[in-house]
């Protein structure tokens, strides 16, 4: 079965589409113009020829409404003049023309002279080669002047130029095409050079960029937006293989802890405290089981792309209440209403991490504020941060040495679940010196 013009249509290179466009449009429009050329053309000569026979017809009608006409009329550029008297007998004609049959016949005179326009005549049978434009004037005493112009040159010319039209019409349109071809060429070249720089970017060459063109063009932007984008796929790769690895890192501890604590219980059960084997293991099971939920919140952030899972009013200031409630350790000194746009697990979530750090480091208390501008603070008196680390450890699986020293330290998530999460909603989180301790300052948007 032969397929559609128009699938055999789209399945053409875009470089032959875009000539063939080129090509159909320009040829279209050098058709119109050469058919609007010849016939303005031949209008103005046309116009032309009538305003001069009419000049000259009436210039034999003043003539004969005068008296003082001879014969044969004298004309200087040609025309053909004939008088007709009221009886439709020819009484004056120019040199070489009839003196017997009128160029009109009495009909004929009558009608040009009630439309008062020239026409358009045969004049072979007045021996009289091509055609003629004929102009009829009433003059007094029932005479009719009849003016006749042989208009064979005009012809002649308009026929010249359309075979020019019809010979450079296509040469044009040829000209144009092969210019289109090349030219288009060229300028595809730099998308072929992306789509081989493209094919040559495998699993062992991520760090390849695409070749940027020269010209500040849409196929420039489009290869910077090309390279920006497999800069941010590399590092999202590469941000996804070191959580890999440092999630094994981590669950290998207690793993390994586990085991050993069940090997040595199992070979030498007669002098083993199972009690405290059970709750060895119960400890660093539920290491993992936070190492796990960390992981999948952070999963989770990712899959959204930094935005978060809803977004419906929520009171922060209730959130604030009810966490701070569960911690003995914790104060709330300022909890003015405020409402923000997000989802409250995950809010909740980002308060627990940051209270669960503070009072973790704290000496004797932690206080925590909430101002009606959306400003939280949670600060503690511990040892708190060095300034020159207070960046770095919102970064994943990062641990200062004091915490890596603490059984009861995390894995070095907590934080960076706290960033992704106020990032998500719009917001920002810092680490301050309180002088002493740390003090964590969340500020989110009020709901408008």
């Amino acid at each position: 079965m032969a397929e559609s013009p128009l699938v055999w249509w789209r399945r053409q290179g875009l470089r032959f589409r875009l000539t063939a466009a080129a090509a159909a449009v320009l040829a279209l429009a050098l058709a119109l113009s050469a058919a609007v050329l010849v016939t303005v053309l031949e209008r103005a000569l046309m116009d032309t020829v009538d305003e001069s026979t009419r000049a000259q017809a009436q210039t034999v009608r003043v003539a004969a409404d005068a008296g003082t006409l001879t014969s044969p009329i004298t004309t200087h550029d040609g025309t053909i003049v004939q008088v007709i008297d009221e009886r439709g007998r020819i009484t004056h004609v120019t040199y070489g023309a009839d003196r017997l049959v009128p160029l009109l016949d009495a009909g004929a005179r009558a009608r040009v002279l009630k439309s008062g326009q020239a026409t358009l005549m045969d004049g072979r049978p007045y021996a009289v080669p091509g055609f003629l434009r004929v102009v009829v004037l009433s003059a007094d005493h029932g005479q009719t002047v009849v003016a006749a112009r042989p208009i064979s040159e005009i012809q002649t010319s308009l026929a010249t130029a359309g075979r020019v039209l019809l010979v450079g019409t296509p040469a044009l349109v040829v000209l144009l095409a092969v210019a289109s071809w090349l030219m288009i060429g060229r300028t595809l070249h730099p998308i072929a050079a992306l789509r081989r720089g493209a094919a040559e970017i495998t699993h062992t060459a991520r760090s390849r960029r695409l070749p940027v063109p020269q010209s500040r063009d849409e196929v420039h932007a489009l290869a910077l937006t090309l390279n920006d984008m497999l800069a941010r796929l590399e590092e999202a790769e590469q941000r996804q293989r070191a959580l890999v690895s440092d999630a094994a890192h981590e669950l290998r501890s207690p793993l390994a802890s586990i085991r050993l604590q069940l090997e040595v219980a199992l070979g030498h059960p007669d002098g083993q405290d199972w009690q405290e084997t059970a709750e060895g293991v119960l400890e660093d099971t539920m290491r993992l089981s936070r190492l796990a939920e960390d992981l999948l919140a952070l999963a989770r952030l990712d899959e959204r792309g930094g935005v978060p899972a809803r977004r419906e009013p929520v009171d922060l200031d209730e959130v604030v209440r009810q966490t701070v409630d569960r911690y003995a350790e914790a104060r709330l000194t300022v909890c003015d209403p405020v409402v923000v746009r997000g989802d409250a697990l995950d809010l909740s979530r980002v308060l627990t991490n940051l209270m669960d750090n503070a009072v973790r480091h704290t000496s004797s208390k932690v206080e925590v504020t909430l101002t009606a501008d959306g400003v939280l603070t949670v600060t503690d008196d511990g040892p708190g941060i060095p300034e020159q680390d207070r960046e770095r450890v919102f970064n994943r699986f990062t641990r200062l040495d004091s915490g890596r020293s603490r059984d009861e330290g995390g894995a070095g998530l907590g934080l960076a679940i706290v960033r992704e999460t106020v990032r998500a909603h719009g917001g920002t989180v810092v680490l301050e010196d309180a002088e002493p301790g740390l003090r964590a300052v969340v500020r989110l948007p009020a709901a408008g």
